[in-house]
């Protein structure tokens, strides 16, 4: 069999949730065969992983497409975060979602164009696809016109959280106790959603409950005025590392995750594994991955979002079903099982 060679340069990004996709998977592949070779660009490594080769002179778009197929040319490249060499040969690409087709405001116009471009492209090729739920794979199947026999789903995990120790120091800086503050993980981008909030800034207040977002808020759209139309009164504690938000998912008296689009939707699962009950919204992927241990709520109804939360506040018995529902539901998605089935893919197609 030919070498497997992972396109390194999620490890060079800033870390979000399509980088710790790719660096789950990776140590998952790292542990199943011995045939890994990480090909990683010039520049700062982001990501606990050992064993990257550094290879070339460029970086980013420039490096993908023009090094990296040249040296991965004698096997099978793996590309973890929804972009890959339109030159390349034997390849996968994962694509978590067609949010550049069902969310373009989401996006810059340049990003748009250039990944509608590249994911079209590839698809011309024959490149096969791996994505994350049988949504995102419909999704893809739509916009991009590919094979159905070209893509292929395969789990998330949840349980990087266990290997985290939580630090509450978070919570003794900004005041909060456990079961007082209702929890949202999110950033500026359209589809998060988070301008739907502010009726349940305003019941929360009320009820001296507080509402705690982290994230990115920065940036030239937070200058330009973004931050108006943001939930208020709310704490906004900006980035936190994962000892942080461990720390704030186990405290939390709910998590609520207002998105009107995801391919998978990795912090439902990172919350339901620390026990926290979740408000999330009524879309096909959530209901798909979460069926029975959210209270689904409709994202474009923010008084819909504020009575379900207010709902789960007022119902203790409600809150502790959902939460053993979803610690046991999230307790079955693991990293290992989703590297698991990426090898098998790896072996059908190398």
């Amino acid at each position: 069999m030919s070498r497997i060679y992972i396109n390194g340069r999620f490890l060079t990004q800033k870390f979000s949730g399509v980088q710790r996709f790719a660096t789950e998977v990776t140590l998952a592949l790292q542990s199943l065969r011995p045939d890994v070779q990480i090909l990683v660009p010039p520049g700062e490594i982001t990501s606990p992983i050992a064993g990257g080769v550094q290879v070339g002179r460029l970086n980013g778009q420039g490096w993908e497409q023009l090094e990296l197929p040249r040296r991965a040319s004698k096997g099978l490249l793996l590309n973890l975060g929804n972009t890959a060499p339109l030159m390349a040969g034997k390849q996968i690409v994962v694509i978590h979602d067609a949010g550049v087709f069902s969310t373009p405001e989401t996006y810059p116009l340049q990003l748009r164009i250039w990944y509608k471009a590249m994911q079209k492209a590839l698809v011309l090729r024959r490149t096969k696809i791996v994505t994350v739920s049988e949504f995102a794979r419909q999704e893809i199947l739509r916009n991009l016109r590919a094979r159905p026999e070209d893509v292929l789903v395969v789990s998330e995990g949840a349980d990087h959280i266990d290997r985290i120790d939580a630090d509450e120091r978070i919570l003794t800086t900004n005041g909060l106790q456990p079961g007082g503050f209702v929890l949202v993980v999110g950033n500026l981008a359209a589809h998060k959603n988070l301008t739907a909030l502010g009726a349940l800034a305003k019941s929360l207040a009320q009820s001296g409950v507080k509402l705690v977002i982290t994230g990115g808020f920065g940036g030239k759209a937070f200058r330009e005025g973004v931050a108006q139309a943001l939930p208020e009164p709310a704490l906004y504690v900006g980035r936190v590392s994962d000892e942080e938000l461990k720390a704030l998912y186990g405290a939390a008296a709910c998590f609520v995750f207002p998105s009107r689009y995801e391919g998978f939707g990795l912090p439902v699962a990172e919350a339901m594994i620390c026990g926290c009950p979740v408000v999330a919204s009524d879309i096909p992927v959530l209901r798909e991955i979460f069926p029975d241990a959210a209270l689904f709520c409709d994202p474009l109804s923010p008084d819909d979002i504020a009575a379900k939360v207010m709902q789960l506040l007022a119902d203790k018995a409600l809150a502790s079903k959902l939460s053993n529902a979803g610690m046991q539901l999230a307790e079955t998605m693991t990293w290992q099982q989703c590297g698991e089935e990426m090898n098998a893919i790896i072996n059908r197609f190398a």
